[in-house]
């Protein structure tokens, strides 16, 4: 064990660099490069890939799922967001639901909050009994170690916030129409719960931290940050290869016959509402798109 003095100072985990937009730019467009042909190799060796997305609320999650499936095909790469367990699901194994979303020979599952709901928000918020947690500690590891010595390539992601940047994230989404919809009442208690998130995050850890499904923490204070991390730190884990697609080429088009389309006036268009707008006023300041 290490024997720290009371000089030195623990590093933030929060804290990455800042980059940027543009090095974010260019970095992400290789990176998403990168993706396309993890997408290919997964579908022609029919590999199954399983991701999990957990942590504080705001802390970017939702962002770095964009990212990733923004050119992939909704056919290969899909996402598994589960609402609130329904009066049904609620008696059957805890792990049941999320065993119907796992996926199948050339397909990737990014989870958008996961089975770890268990250990968090269920936990905390006492949905769940001390008993039905502990339950899921010792059951966990298992399930995972199945879904893995099965062939499935699981990946879990935690995204540390900061509770002062976590809270000016959610100032942010209070004054904007566009993000209003992510500020829910469990986001709300989970500013006074704080404390209680992070001891039941440090259990989870304890339980589930294992060798054959480990945890990787991603910081993120900045967004763009931690999404150049977390998908870089992914392809690096997968042994994907690029599979050669061959050369495409375009067929000529075929020269016209005796098609006539017919009049504008046989179908109903939608008003042409963009022509009535006035271009864009110099020194309007773009959407914050950093969600």
């Amino acid at each position: 064990m290490v024997d720290r003095t009371h000089n030195e100072v623990e590093p933030d985990p929060h804290k990455v660099a800042k980059i940027s937009t543009r090095t974010y730019e260019q970095e992400m467009y290789r990176l998403q490069s990168e993706l396309a042909k993890l997408q290919v190799w997964t579908k022609e060796t029919g590999q199954r890939i399983v991701i999990l997305f957990e942590g504080r609320d705001a802390a970017g999650k939702g962002g770095t799922i964009k990212r990733i499936t923004e050119y992939l095909s909704p056919r290969v790469a899909r996402i598994a967001a589960l609402p609130a367990p329904t009066e049904r699901e609620k008696t059957q194994w805890y792990f049941q639901r999320y065993i119907a979303h796992l996926p199948a020979a050339g397909e990737i599952v990014l989870f958008d909050r996961s089975w770890y709901n268990r250990a968090g928000v269920e936990k905390v918020m006492e949905f769940a009994s001390p008993r039905e947690v502990m339950r899921f500690m010792r059951q966990c590891p298992l399930f995972e170690q199945m879904l893995v010595e099965d062939g499935i390539l699981l990946r879990k992601y935690w995204f540390s916030v900061s509770d002062k940047v976590q809270y000016e994230r959610f100032q942010k989404r209070l004054n904007d129409p566009l993000r209003q919809w992510k500020l829910s009442p469990m986001d709300l208690q989970s500013i006074t719960k704080w404390e209680e998130y992070s001891r039941a995050k440090d259990e989870m850890l304890v339980h589930t931290d294992t060798p054959i499904a480990p945890w990787y923490q991603v910081g993120s204070d900045s967004k763009k940050a931690a999404r150049i991390n977390m998908i870089h730190h992914l392809l690096s884990t997968i042994p994907y290869q690029e599979i050669p697609t061959g050369t495409i080429e375009l067929p000529p088009r075929p020269e016209g016959y005796d098609y006539r389309r017919p009049s504008l006036t046989v179908n109903t268009y939608v008003p042409d509402h963009a022509a009535t707008l006035e271009p864009m006023r110099r020194g309007t300041p773009p959407h914050d798109t950093e969600d």
